[in-house]
This record gives structure tokens, C-alpha cells and sequence, in this order.
């Protein structure tokens, strides 16, 4: 029999390869969020591709925060980040660690570059250092404090650390090179003074070092071996390789680099999120029209889908996106055998059946998923009076309408046949009540085999159904102009949120929980918001249709 060979990404063939050498006795990998905001759909990517690698080579997986600048960083925000990788199903080993723990060592290892004349505190100010810096075509110049002693060095660093200056009134940089062609090596900044308390170490510290500076030391330490990251750190990685060698770590980490993750017409971006959640437009980092991984999961995605959905995207060195109707396809995907279906009605229009006894209620079996027979099947009340989508129901329907119309005869799912005879409106002409007649001969699962119907369509009972509030939800931004506005703001969907309050379900849902997901057939998927939700009161959000605009491409 002949089993399908798994390409290898080129990330596995520098771990192959580094195994092979014996470069690394085991590998270890780590996800190394800075706590500034919630994680996106992006970050679900290196996630679950830096947990994969640790579990594909029997290797270990970390969850640490650079958390080194304290000005943006909170509890909150640590919080959110452990839950996703936790929802993720990502397993890390040696709890939850943090670059702040590490601090005492980075001093350290900072003092040592004084003594070794690669690192000296320096007076200018943000501007002049940027001015120094040079340009992409011209190289820098060196700072005036660059040759200060080691004496010296040491002296002002210690100073800087006993709270003798002020935010901004000096600087430790590393002494690389002011004319390399890499602007990241020209004497990067590796301490600044920042007088603010800090959410792990309170206000034990008042200088805080650089993430590029930090973030080698924190996997060094660690025993990090491959330090997987997104392509905008490719020109970091020559400062990263150089922190590491010297300060002096045996059998450094290596850097790798691969493609972010870009989904077509979101928005990702943390000071663009901030922004929509502290004026009101979105409900909270979560809201359900974001792709943060806590809006997703609050909508209804489930971990196994956006892990297909990750499968699908290659990783590689190329830039590219993916279309948010692949990641619907994956939900869709995942639910379709095992989400027990509903009859739902979201714009419900009474329909009475005149020749149905009043005070009859028959209860008919339905089946809980028609794809999955193991999920069984349940009792549906069917009455005299019921509701219906108003859009089932036309009084001058055009061709090849197959629903309910003034002398069409459709089926009721699970239920009968029923000829449409007349219709009531109000003062202004609107229909108010649909009437019908239905063949009792026709009942479904009897075998009926007289005439057929074109068309056939949901309901639920009047007396014996449950109100409900639905959110349907479209893309936050308005695709045709494009995310963002000139001046940077998101542009705004008005469609991208629909809440009707007066739909009803079948009554036997009872024993729901929070997160829970169903199929309104005809409808979509929904889940039962677990944020808004009460024990009596479900609110359904809307995860995606049931089509899809996905295309799988051809093999």
C-alpha cells in the first residue's frame, strides 16, 4: 500500500540537518509574545509552528514574554495570551516564564560588555541618535561619548540603575559599528532609564533592556535552539547573533525567519485594534468581527480548525495571504460532522394550517445531523400554528420559486406537505399570517411516493419554540474601500453587525452550554456566545454560512 510522503518545510531541514551534525542534542523552540495587546489569527501561526517542531523531534516547547517594555504591558494582556496558547492545545514545559525574570542576569551580562569595551553609556538624546545614526545610503557617525573608559562605563551604568538620571538622559548602546551597512549595528541602544512599575517586578527596576537586546539572552539561557521568528527580524538577526556570542553563551541559539501570516481585508494591527475597542466601535478585544484569537474562539472557531487552516498555509520565506473564506471553509469543515442541527427561524412570519386540529401537537422525528448518523436523531413539536422565514413567502414570486406562494404546495422539513391558500396583511399591505393546508398522507418517513415538491422549507412552533437574540456578522471592513482611510483609521463596514432579537428555535435546546455549536439548518453555523450568554437567555452569534466562496485547489 502506498502511503503519502510529508514534504519537509525548510525549517525542518535546518533541524534535520542540525540533528544530524550534532550541532543541538534536542530541540527546543518557543512562542515569546510581548504582552502589549491580544494575540491574532498571525500569532496562531508561529504558535502552533513552534509547537509543532518541539513535538515533531520529541524536543520542548516555552512560553515566555519579552516583556521589557513596561510602558504597554499588563496583566490583562498575559492572561488572554496564556488562555490562547492553552486553547490552541500548544503543551509547554516549565510554566509560564518571563524576560523580567531574567533581568538580574541581563544586567550582568551588560556590565560584562563594559568591561569588555563593546558597550558605553552614552548622553545624546533620541533625536541626536537618530541624526547620528545615518541613512540606508550614508553611514553614521559616532557618538562623542563612544570612547568613554570602562571605568567610567561601569560607573554611569550603576548610576543609571540606582535612579540618578532621568527617562531619556542616557542610554547604554553596544560599540558594533556606526558604518555598517546594517543600520541595526550601528551602535543599537540595549538600556534605557524608564521610571515605570513594571507588571512582574514592580518597581525593583528603573532601567529596562531592549528587546534586541533582551530577546537573545532570554533564548540563550533557556537553551533555546532554534529561535523561529517572522521575516521583518531577517535584519535583526546579525545583532541577535552578536549578543549572543559576546556575551559569551556555548552553543548559541540560531535564528530562522519565515512569512507572516496575512489575511486578506482584517485588521491585525494592535494600535488599530486599541483604537476601534477604546472608542466603542468593537466590543472589546474579543468582539467577534476581529481575528484576534479570543474573537475567533468568542465566534465559534474551534482549535481544530485553525489548525487545518494553518496546514493550509505553507511555511516558507515568501510573502503571500490567505482569503478569509479559507478559514471559513476550515470551521465549516470541522463542523459539519459533529454540529448537531437546529430548525431556526431568524425573520419568522406565522403560518397557520387551517385543517390541522387546534389543539393537536405531534411531535416528529428529526435527525440531529444528517451527515453523522451516531449523533441520532430528536422530537420536533409540530401544531397548527408555526413559524416560518418570511422570505419563504412570496405573493408575486418570479420563476422557478419553488417556496411558499398562493397555490404552491412545498414540504415542512421533517413534517408534511402544505398548499399555501391565502395570506392576511395589515393597513399597509404587509403580510402578517400565511395560510395553508397540509396532506396528512405526506408525513415525512412513511414512505409517501405519490407526488413530489420542489421546494422544501423549515419552521418551528409557535407555542413550543424558544425566542432568542442572533448576531449575524459580515467582514469589519469594508472591503470594496479597502482596511484603512488615508489617515490611518479602519474603514468601517456599517453591515458588519446585524442583531435580531426576535428569532425563535426549536424548544429542545435546554442543557446548552457557552461555546457550544449548532447548525441552523438553511442558516449557517452558530454558537452560543459564551461572553453575553445567560443560562436562560442564549445569544447565538453567526460563525460563518453554509456556502463558501473557497475553492480547494486541485491536486
Amino acid at each position: 500500500m502506498d502511503t503519502e510522503v510529508k514534504s519537509k518545510n525548510f525549517i525542518e531541514k535546518i533541524i534535520d540537518e542540525d540533528l544530524a551534525n550534532g550541532t543541538y542534542d534536542k530541540v527546543v523552540t518557543r512562542f515569546p509574545p510581548e504582552p502589549n495587546g491580544y494575540l491574532h489569527i498571525g500569532h496562531a501561526k508561529s504558535i502552533l509552528l513552534n509547537y509543532g517542531l518541539a513535538k515533531e523531534y520529541g524536543g520542548d516547547f516555552h512560553l515566555r514574554f519579552d516583556d521589557t517594555n513596561a510602558k504597554k504591558e499588563n496583566t490583562e494582556f498575559v492572561d488572554s495570551i496564556i488562555k490562547d496558547v492553552e486553547w490552541l492545545g500548544a503543551k509547554y514545559v516549565g510554566g509560564v516564564r518571563y524576560a523580567s525574570n531574567y533581568f538580574d542576569q541581563m544586567y550582568e551580562l551588560a556590565v560584562k560588555l563594559i568591561k569588555k569595551g563593546k558597550a558605553y553609556v552614552d548622553d545624546l538624546s533620541a533625536d541626536e541618535i537618530r541624526e547620528y545614526r545615518g541613512t540606508l545610503t550614508e553611514p553614521g557617525k559616532n557618538s562623542p561619548y563612544r570612547d568613554r573608559s570602562v571605568e567610567e562605563n561601569l560607573d554611569l551604568f550603576e548610576r543609571m540603575k540606582n535612579d540618578e538620571f532621568k527617562d531619556g538622559e542616557k542610554v547604554l548602546r553596544a560599540k558594533i559599528d556606526m558604518a555598517s551597512p546594517n543600520i541595526n549595528m550601528r551602535d543599537p541602544i540595549i538600556y534605557r532609564v524608564a521610571h515605570v512599575t513594571h507588571h512582574n517586578t514592580g518597581d525593583k527596576w528603573c532601567i529596562y533592556p531592549m528587546y534586541d537586546f533582551a530577546h537573545p539572552i532570554e533564548d540563550a539561557i533557556e537553551g533555546v535552539t532554534h529561535s523561529i521568528c517572522t521575516l521583518e527580524f531577517e535584519d535583526h538577526r546579525p545583532l541577535y547573533d552578536w549578543v549572543v556570542r559576546e556575551t559569551e553563551f556555548p552553543n548559541p541559539p540560531k535564528q530562522i525567519e519565515f512569512s507572516k501570516l496575512y489575511l486578506t481585508n482584517v485588521v491585525t494591527g494592535k494600535r488599530y485594534i486599541k483604537k476601534l475597542v477604546e472608542n466603542g466601535t468593537v466590543d472589546g478585544w474579543d468582539d467577534p468581527r476581529l481575528v484576534t484569537i479570543a474573537a475567533l474562539r468568542r465566534r465559534g472557531f474551534t482549535p481544530e480548525s485553525i489548525k487545518k487552516f494553518m496546514e493550509m498555509t505553507s511555511v516558507t520565506k515568501s510573502q503571500s495571504s490567505a482569503d478569509y473564506a479559507m478559514l471559513e471553509y476550515c470551521i465549516r469543515d470541522d463542523l459539519k460532522p459533529k454540529a448537531p442541527r437546529l430548525m431556526a427561524v431568524l425573520d419568522p412570519i406565522k403560518l397557520v394550517i387551517d385543517n390541522y386540529p387546534e389543539e393537536q401537537v405531534e411531535y416528529l422525528d428529526a435527525p440531529n445531523n444528517v451527515e453523522n448518523e451516531a449523533l441520532g436523531s430528536r422530537k420536533v413539536p409540530f401544531e397548527r400554528e408555526l413559524y416560518i422565514e418570511r422570505d419563504d413567502f412570496m405573493v408575486d414570486p418570479p420563476k422557478k420559486y419553488y417556496r411558499f406562494f398562493v397555490g404552491n404546495e412545498v414540504r415542512l422539513m421533517n413534517a408534511y406537505f402544505v398548499k399555501c391558500t391565502s395570506y392576511e396583511t395589515d393597513e399597509n399591505g404587509n403580510v402578517t399570517v400565511i395560510h395553508g393546508t397540509y396532506d396528512p398522507e405526506t408525513k415525512s418517513g412513511t414512505g409517501f411516493k405519490g407526488r413530489k415538491v420542489k421546494g422544501t422549507i423549515h419552521w418551528v412552533s409557535v407555542h413550543h419554540s424558544k425566542k432568542v437574540t442572533v448576531r449575524l456578522y459580515e467582514q469589519l471592513v469594508d472591503e470594496e474601500k479597502g482596511v484603512y482611510n488615508e489617515d490611518g483609521s479602519v474603514n468601517i463596514n456599517p453591515n458588519s453587525l446585524t442583531v435580531l432579537d426576535n428569532a425563535y428555535i426549536e424548544e429542545n435546546i435546554k442543557d446548552y452550554k457557552p461555546g457550544d455549536a449548532f447548525q441552523f439548518v438553511r442558516k449557517g453555523y452558530f454558537n452560543i456566545d459564551p461572553k453575553d450568554s445567560t443560562k436562560d437567555t442564549p445569544i447565538f452569534n453567526r460563525i460563518t454560512s453554509l456556502k463558501s466562496s473557497f475553492k480547494l485547489p486541485k491536486k
